[in-house]
């Protein structure tokens, strides 16, 4: 037997595991890079004199927009060229376009750096779920999709800690001296710090092979978009379900991921540091073992032959996020709202390996990344534009105070989780007839 193959065909655990963790940690440094701005809202925002709804289209919109108009285009290329190059490629941009950010000396600079992180960003998580579906069969793949998403809350975490730690020394608001770039405040040097690492790691994406093509039409052609859309048409209710289930739990993490730093220090008067370190502490324990319980606990349901399993496990963290998403910002201290936070981190990252592992699975292989794209367009468009957007603009026009923030919080999320439930089920009833109708993608 080849040592860098298994009996099956599949490539040999080691290796498929290596791809996994070198794939999650671009997913982590994706996420630092995203959740740093979080972590530095009220100081920016002071900085610049802007209002909650402009800093949700910093957090949100401008991150978005090109997201989405590169997410499908590089999709495609991914679903016929070397998708590890693509990866390779994309954390270098994402990367440098952070470090502009610490030069931005307006809002509109900002924006625009912000929209570079954006673009960089959309040829990540495309190419990286259709690397892992050929690197891990269907049983397993949930497991390694667990993996690839516990990067969310280690990055998330990360920016937390590594921020918090870095406000300490250098508060947000006061001056730096940087040679070359002169006097900038301390938030523009948190972004400067959090660029370099990508450098390191888009060479270090060489190491991880490109994996062989695996399942249904893996060594054919990539197909014109009108097989791809007769595919999707076929299987709709579990696309449209599954994808716009997901995306309503992601507008629901992306809105109060986005606004509990500024919850914290309004509410209960944390600080910078404070924050960082409690919050990001959370982040990391919670939602790293959410990721990696879930996606274990969707692999041994498939392992004892429940076909649903992916999805089961799914509804599962769905449903229990409806109370905690809801009561968090209500609490009348700050530690039982931060046991809550912890509690919406773990049920949020228990989800992920099974639901994206279920739209692999119905996917075939040439696919694969623009399926991811769509799921993406819908994730972003909805999730992380829609969500910020949607706390600020009803702390700033509903309640017209933005000492309402958690009140905004609890409406948007008494909306819009117990809807994820309800979309989610539309999927679980499409995937159920995909996977009993037609033949496994892998």
């Amino acid at each position: 037997m080849a040592e860098s193959a298994s009996r099956d065909g599949w490539p040999a655990p080691k290796q498929a595991w290596f791809a996994a963790i070198m794939l999650a940690a671009a997913n982590t440094l994706a996420f630092v890079d995203r959740q740093a701005l979080a972590l530095l809202v009220q100081p920016i925002k002071d900085d610049l004199q802007v209002s909650d709804t402009a800093m949700s289209l910093l957090y949100g919109l401008s991150f978005t927009m090109f997201y989405v108009l590169v997410g499908i285009p590089v999709a495609r290329l991914a679903d016929r060229a070397n998708r590890r190059n693509i990866v390779g490629a994309a954390i270098f941009i994402w990367s440098f376009a952070t470090a502009l950010c610490g030069v931005a000396r307006s809002f509109g600079t900002l924006f625009v750096a912000r929209i570079g992180v954006g673009a960089g960003e959309g040829g990540l998580s495309p190419a990286a779920y259709s690397i892992l579906a050929d690197y891990f069969p269907k049983e397993k793949l949930p497991a390694a999709m667990g993996v690839y998403q516990m990067g969310i809350y280690v990055g998330g975490a990360a920016a937390l800690l590594l921020g918090g730690l870095l406000a300490t020394v250098v508060p947000p608001s006061s001056i730096v001296i940087v040679p070359i770039i002169g006097a900038i405040k301390g938030w523009h040097l948190v972004f400067l710090m959090l660029g370099l690492p990508g450098f390191l790691l888009s060479a270090l994406m060489l190491l991880v092979r490109e994996p062989t093509r695996m399942g249904e039409g893996g060594h054919q052609p990539s197909p014109p978009f009108s097989q791809l859309f007769a595919h999707v048409g076929r299987q709709w209710q579990a696309y449209v379900g599954i994808s716009f289930g997901f995306a309503l739990m992601i507008l629901v993490g992306n809105a109060t991921g986005a606004w509990i730093p500024a919850f914290l220090e309004r509410k209960f008067g944390l600080t910078t540091a404070e924050i960082g370190g409690l919050y990001g502490s959370i982040t990391a324990v919670c939602g790293v073992s959410g990721t990696l319980i879930g996606g274990f606990a969707a692999t041994a349901l498939r392992r004892r032959g429940i076909a649903r399993g992916n999805l089961y496990a799914a509804l599962f963290g769905f449903v229990s996020l409806i109370p905690v998403t809801t009561l968090f910002p209500q609490m009348p201290t700050v530690a039982l709202s931060l046991a809550l936070i912890g509690a919406m981190n773990f049920l949020a990252g228990f989800n992920f390996g099974g639901g994206l592992a279920a739209l692999q699975e119905i996917t075939p292989n040439r696919m694969r990344a623009s399926v991811s794209a769509g799921y993406m367009l819908m994730v972003n468009l909805i999730g992380a534009a829609g969500g910020p957007f949607a706390i600020a603009l009803v702390t700033d026009y509903w309640y017209g105070d933005p000492q309402a923030l958690p009140d905004a919080i609890t409406l948007v999320c008494a909306i819009a989780s117990p809807l994820s439930v309800v979309a989610l089920l539309l999927g679980l009833r499409g995937y159920s007839r995909a996977i009993s109708s037609a033949p496994a993608a892998t």
